[in-house]
């Protein structure tokens, strides 16, 4: 297998309800390939392993009961969540969201330690909201590596960001310097 020495979940299981099986496959670790186009006359290709966090589907609820909770549970390899139907709903889009990282209409914003991306997407209901997707890039075992920690809609705005180039990202691991800090 190509991902052996990836330290996160590969292939995740799927959550099932009332026999209805929600299917997360769409989460499973992927290799996405970037082409740094910036310059024209030197195209770099960047490889990318990505994994998916729990998080990106889960969500800590303290407005259901602890039976609904007890129904709603998926069990991780670390942890165990709240299945939450909206977020498992927008995790469908998180592999197109990823893929587009290096475009210009993707915004890629510092987040304290890690870096995130906020783009709009629509949610369940047809509405229109900025989803948060908070990752982690790195090296690991020599490859490139993100790791989609979270990700969520954000209804109340998110106030002022400062944006940083996914490319810069990039090579920064590739040549082994410090990522860019805000």
């Amino acid at each position: 297998m190509k991902f052996k020495t990836v330290k996160e979940v590969i292939s995740w299981k799927n959550f099932i309800l009332d026999g209805e099986i929600y299917d997360l496959s769409h989460l499973n670790a992927d290799l996405v390939e970037y082409l740094d186009k910036r310059d024209e006359k030197n195209i770099i290709t960047y490889n990318f392993i990505v994994t998916y966090g729990l998080h990106c589907f889960t969500k800590d609820s303290d407005d259901i009961s602890s039976e609904e909770s007890q129904l709603l549970m998926y069990n991780g390899p670390r942890e165990s969540r709240t299945f939450n139907f909206e977020r498992y709903q927008l995790s469908k889009q998180l592999p197109s969201i990823v893929k587009s990282l290096g475009e210009k209409e993707t915004l890629v914003c510092h987040a304290g330690y890690g870096k995130f991306a906020i783009v709009k997407v629509l949610d369940s209901n047809g509405i229109e909201v900025e989803y948060f997707v908070a990752f982690a890039a790195f090296r690991e075992s020599k490859r490139l590596r993100l790791h989609i920690h979270s990700a969520y809609p954000i209804y109340e705005g998110i106030g002022k960001v400062k944006k940083v180039g996914f490319f810069v990202i990039a090579k920064n691991l590739l040549q082994n310097k410090e990522l860019p800090k805000p």
